[in-house]
């Protein structure tokens, strides 16, 4: 079995039952002053639109007062959403950031348009989709190249900086084009986890060394909720499968507070539907976490994972990442 793995953190900035969105803005930043402590690698927050329960959906704003208030974690995106931007705009957005942190930040990037189809309709007037993402990639990526005397359209900032691109997927497509670039690949494994062995291994098949890369780096996403017993982490997990219930019924809305007993809100054909999406989640102590984690390193021989824990409590959070961090060696 693995003996080590690398921990990051992935983060919604989720606007919780009670709270609003600038309480979920703060909690967001003062997460990722606690993960940096505790010796997470990266701090990533990731772009949704039209959903009352998430506040990360002006994705560089936030990564920039994140990395303002924390001194070396690498932040980033996980991800912006290419087809609804301008390549040019990303460029200069980010390479704006790096100018201000230089070294650590990261920009993931995903196709989908992270929210329904209206909302996408309303973002992408320019006409982009799903489609272009390979040549929107390749178009972002000149713009961060050194300094040209042939380009008439450049980047300032953004042109010479070094930052890291990463592609983000939850299906084959961004994990083949991850590995035909020679990029790094992240694989959203905490809603998708049916799909993420194949994926996985279309990314290991059809990598290509290049500049970036000399050999294929993967990262997964998985929920993880730790607690001091078994018990109170599924008690802990159920604002989790709350989530993932309003949105099967059509009714997303805020982050709700645990609940003892989660089988007295959804029928057992919801818990079903629930579970085929949260079935890659990690959820109990510490101890077992920490060994089921390795093992799954092991058997899908990713480099990285992000981890996702929706925890109503703060402090209960905190207590999970802590755990978890001190289970690793991080704190030591």
């Amino acid at each position: 079995m693995k003996t080590s793995v690398t921990l990051s953190v992935l983060n919604l900035a989720p606007v919780r039952e009670g709270l609003g969105v600038s309480d979920a803005l703060r909690q967001s930043i003062k997460l990722a002053q606690k993960v940096e402590e505790f010796g997470y690698h990266r701090f990533w927050v990731a772009e949704h639109h039209n959903m009352p329960g998430i506040a990360s959906s002006a994705t560089a704003v936030l990564i920039g007062q994140i990395a303002g208030a924390t001194k070396a974690i690498r932040v980033g995106s996980g991800g912006i959403m290419l087809p609804n931007h301008a390549p040019l705009t990303i460029a200069e957005q980010f390479g704006t950031l790096n100018a201000l942190y230089p070294g650590r930040i990261d920009l993931g990037l995903g196709r989908a348009p992270g929210t329904d189809q209206l909302t996408a309709h309303a973002l992408r007037r320019h006409g982009q989709d799903a489609n272009d993402f390979p040549e929107l990639v390749e178009e972002l990526q000149a713009y961060f190249q050194p300094e040209s005397t042939t380009k008439r359209v450049r980047a300032y900032p953004g042109e010479g900086e070094n930052i890291p691109i990463w592609l983000l997927g939850s299906s084959g497509f961004s994990a083949r084009l991850a590995g035909e670039m020679g990029l790094p690949f992240a694989f959203a494994g905490h809603f998708a986890p049916q799909h993420m062995m194949p994926a996985l291994m279309v990314y290991k098949e059809s990598f290509k060394p290049s500049a970036v890369l000399a050999e294929p780096y993967s990262m997964v996403a998985v929920n993880a909720i730790v607690a001091e017993t078994a018990k109170e982490a599924e008690v802990l997990a159920s604002s989790l499968y709350q989530q993932f219930l309003a949105m099967i019924r059509n009714r997303p809305g805020k982050l709700k507070p645990a609940v003892e007993n989660i089988d007295d809100i959804w029928t057992p054909y919801e818990k079903q539907m629930v579970m085929e999406q949260l079935g890659g989640s990690f959820i109990g102590t510490a101890a077992d976490v920490h060994d089921r984690l390795l093992r799954f390193a092991e058997k899908t021989e990713t480099n990285e994972f992000m981890l996702h824990s929706t925890i109503y409590d703060e402090q209960k959070q905190y207590e999970s990442f802590r755990l978890l961090a001190e289970q690793f060696g991080l704190l030591s």
